[in-house]
């Protein structure tokens, strides 16, 4: 084997050019799915204090940022909704006119190009905050599954291109792909939030959309963060029920698991760079305690290092913006 000082690693390192040449991960705006929050209403675009640049977007705002983020090139935008009511059963979630519902139409009316994925989860639309119904003080897992699966199935009536269910409810998939193909939507994909830990970044996203457990919290049912294999067993469920793509979430403290299973499995891969992780780096970047820039498109790129084929991220316009300056 050629060693120094024969071998100079540092050649090809010297040049920009040079240095794009044998660039081995490449980032580019098709990488991206856009998370956005869609609330009732008209002229709305109110910030989210732990999310700084993020917002909540009535649906006539929330089809010009659409607009926008297609015209960067992000190919698929991933909505949550914030209902006009929470009740016990999640009511509006599965309303055929609600939010996310009346969101997606009007989307593909206004952006048809965009592709419309939709979160099937029930926290954002109960009172007391959790994934599911609770029935003596804990979540119903099964009684669940039937109200996770009219939610896609209204969300698909609408116009959704791709469901997503994020519940980490045993069987989610599995319930939501047979009701989906009993109503003629055996085209439609599923993208499974197979590896969902029951993670301290979702902070920013619990006050964004609500959503925190108003008892208890949610380990029961979302995964240990101490563990990997059992990441393999979720991941491999999912497929199993009928998931075209899964995903692991978070993403920065979990990339042993984003490479685990990228070699373990063929199926499109998932990450998401999550609220916390986002508005850690909005934060420091504020008080100049890094560049914001640099390290933004660093965590991005190794999530995609580690294996990941597509980002869900709060970055997603901002690094689609950077890339199209730097082209």
């Amino acid at each position: 084997m050629v060693s120094y000082p024969d071998l100079r690693l540092r050649r090809v390192r010297e040049h920009e050019p040079l240095r794009r040449m044998v660039r081995e991960t490449t980032l580019s705006p098709s990488n991206f799915i856009y998370p956005m929050f869609v609330t009732h209403g008209q002229g709305l675009r109110q910030p989210i204090e732990p999310m700084p640049g993020c917002f909540h977007f009535s649906i006539d705002q929330l089809v010009l940022d659409v607009a926008e983020a297609a015209a960067l090139g992000i190919p698929a935008v991933l909505l949550f909704g914030l209902p006009a009511e929470k009740d016990p059963m999640g009511t509006e979630g599965y309303d055929p006119e609600g939010i996310i519902q009346e969101a997606v139409r009007a989307i593909k009316k206004e952006v048809p190009g965009m592709m419309v994925i939709t979160d099937v989860c029930m926290c954002e639309y109960t009172d007391h905050g959790h994934c599911g119904i609770i029935d003596n003080g804990k979540v119903d897992n099964d009684a669940t599954l039937e109200l996770l699966a009219r939610t896609a199935v209204t969300q698909v009536q609408a116009g959704a291109d791709m469901v997503a269910p994020s519940a980490m409810m045993d069987g989610q998939v599995k319930a939501i792909r047979d009701s989906l193909n009993d109503h003629g939507y055996e085209d439609v994909p599923v993208m499974g939030y197979a590896a969902k830990y029951a993670s301290a970044f979702y902070g920013p996203f619990r006050v964004a959309a609500g959503s925190t457990p108003q008892f208890g919290d949610r380990r029961s049912y979302q995964m240990d963060p101490a563990n990997a294999r059992e990441a393999m067993r979720e991941i491999a469920s999912d497929i199993a029920e009928g998931a075209d793509i899964v995903m692991v979430k978070p993403a920065m403290s979990y990339m042993d698991v984003i490479r685990r299973a990228r070699e373990r499995f063929d199926h499109p891969l998932a990450a998401y760079n999550v609220s916390g992780e986002y508005s850690m780096v909005k934060a420091a970047g504020a008080q100049g305690w890094i560049d914001e820039k640099r390290i933004t498109l660093e965590i991005l790129t190794s999530i995609r290092r580690a294996g990941a084929d597509f980002i869900l991220s709060y970055h997603a316009k901002e690094v689609s913006q950077w890339l199209r300056d730097e082209e």
